[in-house]
C-alpha cells in the first residue's frame, strides 16, 4: 500500500486530485482476521482515513460533482459486507449473548465518521450528491442496521437520520423502505437487531410532521407501528421503550388516533406473557394520559375487559400494575365520565379479587379502587352489587342443575349397565 503525501505538503490546486488518491487507496479492504498481518498497511489505511475526516471538516469550498461517486465508491467498498450470521437453531438473545463484535472496527468507525462528515458538511451540496447517495445505497445501507454490533448501529442511525434531513426527495423513500424492514421483522422473521435504532430515528421523524397528518403517515402507525406490539416478549424487550414513544408522538399530533392506538394495544395484548403484560400497562398509562374523553368513550368498554382480567391475573405484578392505574387523576377523571360503562364490566372482577386473590397488596388495591366507586357514585355501586348477586345466583342454580343432571345421566347409565 503506497503511502501518499499529507495535503499540508501539496499546493491547494493540488489537494482535490490527492483527496481522490485517498478515496482509492481506502477503498482496499484489510484483512482483520487473527495472524492476518499486513500492520504497515493497516496504519498507512488508518492515517489516509484521518486525513480525510480533517479534510472533509476543513472544507471551505462545495465537493465537484467528479469526487461524489469516489466517496460512495470508497464508503460501499468498506461498508457493505456479509454481516456475521449465527445457525438459526441459536439466535442472538442480547440479554444472553455477547454480540459478535466487527474485526474491522479500527478503520470501519473512521469510514463511518469521514461518511458521517461528508453528509453533515456545508460544501456536500444536496442536489449533487443526491444522485449518488440513491435508493439503491439507502437499501443498502438500511440492511446493515441487522448488524450485532452496537457501536456500528450507532453510527448508522446518526447517519442515516442526517440523509433524511438533507435529502428531502428521499424521505418518503427512506420512511417506506423502514416499513418494509418492520414488516419482514413481525410477520417473517422475529429477528433483527437494529429495530430500536429505527424507531429512535422515527421518533424524531415523527415530531417533525406537519399538521394535519397525512393519510400516509397514519397508514404508517396503522400498518407498520402497531403491529410492532406482536412479536415475542424477549423480541419486543429491545425496542418497547423507543416504540412507546414514537406511538405518543402520533398521540400529541393528533388526540383523535386514540381509538385506532388503544384498539391497537388491545388487539395485540399478550396472554400468557406476564412481563409483557406489565410492559403493555406501562405504556397504557402513559397513552391514557395524552387520551381525551370522547375518543377514551370510545374504546372504554373492551378496553375495560382487558384491565378486569388483568385485574385477576394470578401474577401478582400484573394485577398489582393494572390497579395502579387508579392512582392517576387524570385516568381516573375519565373513568369517572365513563362510569356507567367501566363499572358493571369491572365489577365482578372486583368482588372476585376480595375473595379469591392470594396476594394481600392485590387486596389492599382492590379495596382501595372499590371505595373509590362507591365515593364516585353509591346508586350505581348498590345497581351493580345487586345485579352481581341475581348473576351469582343463578350461575349457582344453573350449577346445581347441572349436577343434577349429570347424577341423572349416571344413574340411567348405571341401571342400562344392571340391566344387561
Amino acid at each position: 500500500m503506497e503511502n501518499l503525501p499529507s495535503f499540508k505538503e501539496v499546493p491547494n490546486s493540488e489537494r482535490p486530485n490527492l483527496f481522490v488518491r485517498k478515496l482509492r487507496l481506502c477503498s482496499i479492504i484489510c484483512d482483520f482476521t487473527e495472524g492476518a498481518g499486513n500492520d504497515r498497511d493497516k496504519e498507512i489505511k488508518r492515517q489516509t482515513l484521518l486525513e480525510l475526516v480533517d479534510y472533509v471538516n476543513s472544507a471551505k469550498q462545495p465537493f465537484v460533482e467528479a469526487i461524489m461517486p469516489e466517496v460512495v465508491n470508497m464508503v460501499s467498498a468498506n461498508i457493505f459486507r456479509p454481516l456475521p450470521t449465527r445457525s438459526r437453531e441459536t439466535p442472538f438473545d442480547p440479554e444472553e449473548d455477547e454480540p459478535i463484535l466487527e474485526s474491522a472496527w479500527p478503520h470501519l468507525h473512521i469510514v463511518y465518521e469521514f461518511f458521517l462528515r461528508f453528509v453533515v458538511s456545508g460544501s456536500t451540496e444536496a442536489k449533487v450528491a443526491r444522485k449518488y447517495m440513491d435508493t439503491a445505497l439507502i437499501t443498502r445501507f438500511l440492511e446493515l442496521f441487522d448488524s450485532e454490533d452496537p457501536r456500528e448501529r450507532d453510527y448508522l442511525k446518526t447517519i442515516l437520520h442526517r440523509i433524511y434531513g438533507k435529502f428531502m426527495p428521499h424521505r418518503a423513500f427512506i420512511r417506506k423502505a423502514i416499513s418494509n424492514v418492520f414488516y419482514r421483522f413481525i410477520y417473517e422473521t422475529e429477528r433483527h437487531n437494529g429495530v430500536a435504532e429505527l424507531l429512535e430515528i422515527l421518533g424524531s421523524i415523527i415530531n417533525g410532521f406537519a399538521l394535519p397528518l397525512k393519510d400516509e403517515h397514519k397508514q404508517f402507525l396503522s400498518r407498520a407501528l402497531i403491529p410492532l406490539h406482536k412479536p415475542s416478549g424477549a423480541c419486543i424487550q429491545q425496542y418497547h421503550q423507543q416504540l412507546s414513544y414514537c406511538i405518543t408522538q402520533y398521540l400529541e399530533k393528533d388526540p383523535k388516533l386514540a381509538d385506532v392506538i388503544l384498539r391497537g394495544l388491545i388487539k395485540y395484548w399478550p396472554h400468557t406473557n406476564s412481563g409483557k403484560e406489565v410492559m403493555f400497562l406501562n405504556e397504557l398509562e402513559e397513552l391514557l394520559e395524552l387520551t381525551q374523553s370522547t375518543e377514551f368513550a370510545k374504546v372504554s368498554e373492551p378496553l375495560f375487559r382487558l384491565i378486569a382480567r388483568c385485574i385477576n391475573s394470578p401474577h401478582f405484578q400484573v394485577a398489582e400494575r393494572a390497579l395502579f392505574l387508579w392512582n392517576n387523576e387524570y385516568i381516573v377523571s375519565l373513568i369517572a365520565k365513563s362510569r356507567d360503562i367501566i363499572l358493571p364490566v369491572l365489577f365482578p372482577a372486583l368482588e372476585a379479587n376480595t375473595s379469591k386473590h392470594w396476594n394481600s397488596t392485590v387486596h389492599g388495591l382492590t379495596f382501595n379502587v372499590q371505595k373509590l366507586f362507591m365515593d364516585m357514585d353509591a346508586r350505581l355501586w348498590e345497581e351493580c352489587s345487586q345485579r352481581h348477586k341475581i348473576n351469582m345466583e343463578r350461575a349457582a342454580q344453573a350449577q346445581v342443575a347441572r349436577k343434577q343432571k349429570w347424577e341423572q345421566l349416571e344413574r340411567a347409565a348405571a341401571q342400562k349397565i344392571g340391566a344387561h
